[in-house]
């Protein structure tokens, strides 16, 4: 017998055709999940508590996969609720599963909830102990007053604590920070399947129809597990697998070409065949998985460093683009000349040039200019009164800046908006990005359970 998995999108709340759902439902999935949260986006949404999507895109995400999904007996996981997976986060998405359940008069329900919140004493023991290092040479090394000025920490959860939740006969399961392929593994591996297969499969579907042709993650796609391979379906008909596609997909977002980390686990993808088996579907051999000798999991945290207030104009003016950097550089200086009262370390200002190089900084290797550039000016500070003041100088200097050649008297930006200066507010970073040793992968996972 294969396992099913059914993935509707690649994040939850990003949207699918209710086609493409529906025709993975008619495949009598075992399990529906999907993936809800990344760092992609940096470290604002976990820092400030806020959701990765809206609550209205959520919920009509979720209103097919809790209604099919009770419906038929089919269990529905959500890795990384709300998008960072922090306590804020599930208990948003908790309060969405609810209104649906009581909307649609679902009832007998059985929710877990595995929470991914790690305290931040247990993170100090760890530390003290020395089982607590950076990920990657990038990071900085952690320290208790860090870890006092992070806006609270979560770890990636492995498979384990869902499968703790399954065998508990929980029909949605509602996860923290989760390492993205895990609640996809999960029900595999509690029925016994590869889990080679399983977390590799899940690494794919995690971002739905993004290995297909054309890629999206706005679609759904199905995981079929067999004894000796998985096969990756798309469920809508404009889309195809291609060797080429899911093969490429397997290299996404890692820094070793077959090697992938997880918690407590490595990939090894080395020796991976891939097949196209027609209807558009591509069938994977050869995956393997390793099991490392110390179980260490992922920590992420986020703290607040500055307040941000920032500014988008345009520019026309040939004479200007020739020599912007120049005549910015000039600007910064004269508003810092203004302002000595402000000392200069508490504060920082950036331009970003489109159209000149702005997406790629000093490694651009395009020497070019367009007729127009687009000017991001950026003021971080201490406080929100001190970066939109610095801004508004910043701007109205620019604005009327007499550089050499000029031909007019003014108006060398022009503003898309008015107001023109938007006040962000705080701006956070990474604080904690580091791996943790623990006993297991159900040591610091607490699992609730409420029946609706």
């Amino acid at each position: 017998m294969a396992f099913k998995i059914l993935s509707p999108c690649g994040i939850l709340g990003y949207g699918y055709p209710l086609s493409s759902f529906m025709a993975g439902i008619n495949e009598q999935p075992d399990a529906i999940v999907v993936d809800a949260g990344s760092t992609d986006a940096g470290p604002h949404k976990l820092g400030a508590g806020v959701p990765i999507v809206s609550k209205n895109s959520c919920k009509k995400d979720l209103l097919p996969m809790i209604t099919e999904g009770i419906n038929h007996k089919i269990p529905v996981i959500i890795g990384s609720a709300g998008g960072s997976g922090a306590k804020k986060h599930v208990n948003w998405t908790l309060d969405i599963i609810q209104s649906i359940l009581k909307e649609q008069g679902l009832k007998n329900v059985k929710i877990a909830i595995i929470w991914g919140d790690i305290a931040s004493n247990v993170v100090k023991e760890r530390l003290a102990e020395g089982k607590v290092t950076p990920l990657g040479k990038m990071v900085k090394e952690l320290t208790p007053e860090i870890i006092d000025k992070t806006n609270g920490i979560v770890a990636q959860m492995g498979e384990q604590p869902i499968i703790e939740a399954l065998k508990a006969g929980a029909d949605i399961i509602v996860c923290g920070r989760a390492y993205d392929p895990s609640p996809f593994a999960a029900p595999a591996i509690l029925n016994g399947y590869n889990p080679a297969f399983a977390y590799h499969l899940g690494k794919i579907l995690e971002c739905a129809a993004l290995c297909c042709e054309p890629g999206t993650t706005k679609d759904c796609m199905l995981g079929i597990i067999n004894e000796d391979n998985f096969e990756v379906v798309p469920l809508n008909p404009i889309r195809k697998c291609t060797k080429v596609s899911v093969a490429a997909h397997t290299f996404y977002e890692k820094d070793h070409p077959y090697l992938l980390k997880g918690p407590g686990i490595t990939m090894n993808l080395k020796n991976c065949t891939f097949e196209e088996i027609g209807n558009g579907s591509v069938r994977v051999r050869g995956s393997q998985i390793n099991y490392d000798d110390i179980y260490r999991i992922k920590l992420e945290g986020a703290m607040p460093v500055a307040f941000r207030t920032f500014v988008i104009a345009g520019i026309r003016d040939p004479l200007l683009i020739a020599k912007l950097e120049l005549v910015e550089d000039l600007v910064k200086d004269q508003v810092q000349e203004y302002y000595k009262e402000f000392d200069p370390s508490t504060y920082a200002i950036n331009f970003i040039n489109y159209g000149i190089n702005g997406v790629m900084g000093d490694i651009e290797p395009i020497n070019s200019r367009g007729h127009e550039v687009c000017v991001l000016m950026e003021v971080l500070a201490n406080t929100q009164e001190i970066a939109s003041t610095i801004c508004a100088s910043l701007r109205s200097t620019f604005l009327h800046y007499g550089y050499e050649g000029r031909k007019s008297t003014a108006g060398n930006l022009a503003f898309p908006f008015a107001p023109s200066d938007v006040e962000f507010g705080q701006v956070y970073e990474f604080s904690v990005y580091h791996l943790m040793e623990v006993k297991s992968g159900n040591e610091l996972f607490k699992i609730d359970y409420l029946e609706v």
